[in-house]
């Protein structure tokens, strides 16, 4: 496991981050007011990871208030981004993305031959991102965040010179500035309005809330709440065009015929939730993410668990913070656009109503959007595409993100293994067809592709 980060990491150094002729030269000409122009990669990621596992204090169930469905996708996509840029000028292979991404505003730039340390410009501009991200979290969490910032600001300052420490923080707190004005206009306050179906959704092929007008809500299966994300359409994709070639294959025709495919596939969930394994049981309950961390906020444990388990420098964890955030944001952007054009039945009313086991339960309470595809499987297979393509392949890593809730940890041979296995979770427990997660997982995977094949983080 660690054989494969570290081989990674000395490519890059080798090849990608071997600093230029002209740098040489700048450093050794640098007086000591200026200090040693470090690169990003001789710093740790000891920051970042600090930062993801603050951010879980605010994304664990109960979410904290104000937090809201989106949280952890957007606080992923945005703190990724503003930590690459904070440290992006002391990594001489690579480039920023302005001018890359939909709407990125221009970076603020450094300071001609003066030094910087990256990790309090990482550590200025996380601080600053969740600050605002998270506006309306609890009094214990916003001193928490100051906590963290002043303790490793306090670790700074024993590093660096006070003129670069200050330098480096207000260029940190800027990128972050600028990040998060360009955040706040993604439309994402437009996309959980009350949700109307359009007439042609009504009907037994498509998925009913079990809260609305006149209703209660129940708190026992089939537990369909009030729609989440229904209007994900309004929201901004970070990489332009990266929608296209994502067409979805459909689900087969709906029917009630027991000879047609339809019934075949939900029957498939059915007959599986009649024979669980204990194994599938507890892989369906450990990947539930409620209680625990919904919305993607599992993703942001995984991601701080990978890094202290992979030791990456700072460059490497800002590369891989940055596509994963990116690749999360919209690949899960697009699978709830899907979700409301299809609009499909989720397997507990196709099972109850059509099949005829009235008292049939899923393991646990069904999610409040439609089916096709899984969230599940699209989110999942996003993050694995990203961490393949910076850590590498056949990454050996093991998670103990639900500890807490007395889950034991789970060990995996890849990101591609993780995702599989966090779709297949979803059949086992009742909550999605195979189809849909097989196609989820399509649909995360080729999303991610098309940034990476867009967005150029490595100069030319």
């Amino acid at each position: 496991m660690i054989t494969t980060i570290f081989v990674f990491v000395s490519c890059q150094k080798n090849v990608e981050n071997e600093p230029t002729q002209e740098e040489i030269a700048t450093a050794a000409n640098q007086n000591k007011d200026h200090g040693h122009l470090q690169q990003t990669k001789t710093f740790s990621a000891d920051v970042v990871i600090r930062w993801l596992n603050m951010q879980l204090d605010m994304l664990r169930v109960p979410l904290a208030p104000g937090t809201g469905s989106q949280g952890a996708d957007r606080a992923l996509a945005y703190c990724g981004i503003a930590t690459y840029e904070a440290v992006v000028p002391g990594m001489p292979a690579f480039q920023t993305l302005t001018n890359q991404l939909n709407g990125f505003p221009e970076m603020p730039s450094t300071e001609p031959g003066k030094a910087y340390h990256w990790a309090a410009s990482a550590n200025a501009a996380l601080a600053e991102m969740n600050r605002r991200l998270f506006p309306t979290t609890s009094a214990t969490n916003k001193t928490n965040i100051d906590n963290l910032e002043n303790t490793l600001k306090a670790i700074y300052a024993s590093e660096v010179d006070a003129a670069t420490l200050q330098r480096s923080i207000a260029f940190g707190k800027e990128v972050a500035t600028r990040v998060f004005a360009w955040a706040a206009a993604d439309g994402s306050a437009n996309v959980n309005p009350p949700y109307v179906p359009s007439p042609g959704f009504v009907g037994p092929a498509f998925w009913v809330q079990s809260v609305g007008p006149g209703t209660t809500l129940n708190t026992s299966p089939p537990n369909n709440p009030q729609a989440t994300n229904p209007y994900a359409s309004q929201r901004r994709l970070i990489v332009p065009d990266d929608i296209n070639g994502t067409t979805l294959e459909p689900p087969p025709p709906y029917s009630a015929d027991p000879a047609s495919t339809f019934y075949a596939m939900v029957k498939d969930v059915y007959d599986k939730s009649q024979n669980l394994t204990p194994a599938q049981t507890a892989m369906a309950l450990y990947h539930r993410d409620a209680p625990g961390y919904p919305g993607g906020g599992h993703f942001v444990a995984i991601l701080a668990q990978v890094f202290t388990q992979a030791e990456p420098k700072l460059d490497v964890a800002a590369l891989a913070y940055a596509k994963v955030g990116i690749g999360a944001h919209d690949a899960i952007t697009i699978c709830f656009v899907n979700k409301y054009n299809y609009n499909l039945v989720r397997p507990i009313n196709y099972i109850r109503d059509v099949m005829g086991y009235g008292s049939w339960n899923a393991l646990f309470n069904t999610p409040g959007h439609p089916e096709f595809p899984s969230a599940h499987a699209v989110f999942g297979t996003a993050v694995a595409t990203m961490l393949t393509d910076v850590l590498g392949d056949n990454f050996q890593f093991t998670i103990n993100t639900y500890e807490y809730l007395g889950f034991p940890a789970r060990s995996y041979n890849s990101f591609f293994e993780m995702s599989k296995e966090m779709s297949d979770s979803r059949v086992f427990a009742g909550i999605h067809y195979q189809a849909s997660c097989d196609k989820g997982r399509w649909l995360g995977e080729k999303v991610s592709q098309n940034i990476l094949g867009k967005v150029k983080f490595l100069k030319d």
